[in-house]
């Protein structure tokens, strides 16, 4: 009995992480991963449920994975700093078929000028290690992530979007020590200002 209640504070304890604590780029990564751990037998299984699942939202999402698949109509979806494309394309990358190689590669193009929009100008062009959580760093991460796992994209695509993400994750580490540091200075300076507890009321009516 003591372990059926361990393992199920456990799995409380996974959901809770997994839901609360991870961010989007992190979850799909982490997902893909036990799928991969998946048997033959259960992968098969866990299609029919995804399947099923994802029937719910299939006319509802229909158009717009009509044109996630349409090389025209993602050819135009090249200004990564522009917020609304950003989200059209995590959409069109959600959507994307398997076996669209051909917009695997317009998409693969379009994030590989991802990487010249970062770094040296990254106030110019809107990206910042600054940025919080839900800035342009963490979806451009989680765009990259969605295509470094795609089976649609090539082999060698894949190993070049790791490469980048991997430059992303790095930039986006700092900018939290960056953060934290500016915290820590505040949080000194605040404590060392002075307060009632700390005047001498002598002096001040002297």
């Amino acid at each position: 009995r003591v372990k059926k209640r361990q393992s199920q504070l456990d799995k409380e304890s996974v959901f809770e992480w997994f839901g609360l604590h991870l961010n989007p780029a992190k979850r799909i990564e982490f997902m893909c991963g036990l799928l991969h751990m998946c048997q033959p037998l259960e992968l098969r299984f866990l299609g029919s449920y995804l399947e099923d699942l994802a029937r719910k939202d299939y006319h509802v999402l229909r158009d717009f994975e009509f044109r996630a698949n349409s090389p025209s109509d993602l050819g135009v979806l090249t200004d990564v700093v522009d917020p609304v494309i950003r989200s059209k394309l995590l959409v069109c990358l959600s959507l994307l078929g398997s076996d669209s190689r051909e917009c695997a590669g317009i998409l693969f193009r379009i994030l590989s000028h991802a990487d010249s929009m970062y770094g040296d100008s990254e106030e110019d062009c809107g990206f910042s290690a600054n940025d919080t959580a839900g800035g342009p760093l963490e979806q451009i991460a989680l765009l990259f992530t969605m295509a470094s796992l795609h089976p649609a994209f090539h082999f060698h695509q894949r190993q070049v979007v790791r490469e980048l993400l991997d430059k992303i994750e790095l930039a986006m580490e700092e900018g939290k020590r960056q953060r934290q540091r500016r915290s820590n200075v505040q949080a000194t300076v605040m404590s060392n200002k002075p307060t009632l507890a700390h005047l001498n009321p002598k002096l001040i009516l002297e």
